[in-house]
């Protein structure tokens, strides 16, 4: 019988090919050798393994969401990520797991409507907008 042993790729489709490979990479995923498959797209790499795998299509249905809810990453440097997200002016939400793990998570989505969480250390430094609860960071006004 099988058995899993780790999380090896996930994989999102777009219409947003740059858009995309650009937004993820400023979360430090840098594209890598693909297959030559039939259909376009890229292989995003950390730390020399392909984790997002992206594929490029023509056109997207209206309802972008599906199945995935939502793909983790573990991070570090939780102030530049809250910089980072207010720099590029995306909604996001940080909050503390629950004990005993009080990880730091924080929740965005990306170009495509995929979420993305950001996970910390629990010994990470809470970001100077951190007011003891959950935070919301909303774009600011156009």
């Amino acid at each position: 019988m099988p058995k899993a042993q780790r999380m090896d790729h996930f994989t999102i489709n777009t219409d947003r090919l740059e858009e995309t490979k650009l937004f993820y990479a400023e979360l430090g995923l840098e594209p890598g050798p693909r297959p030559n498959f039939a259909v376009d797209g890229l292989w995003l790499y950390s730390e020399g393994k392909p984790i997002l795998h992206v594929i490029e299509r023509a056109s997207l249905p209206e309802q972008r969401r599906g199945i995935l809810d939502h793909m983790a990453f573990f991070s570090t440097d939780i102030q530049g990520a809250v910089d980072w997200v207010k720099s590029k002016g995306l909604r996001c939400r940080l909050n503390r797991a629950p004990e005993p793990f009080n990880i730091w998570q924080m929740f965005f989505f990306d170009p495509n409507g995929c979420e993305v969480e950001l996970d910390f250390a629990p010994t990470e430094t809470a970001p100077k907008e951190w007011q003891g609860s959950n935070l919301m960071l909303e774009p600011e006004p156009a």
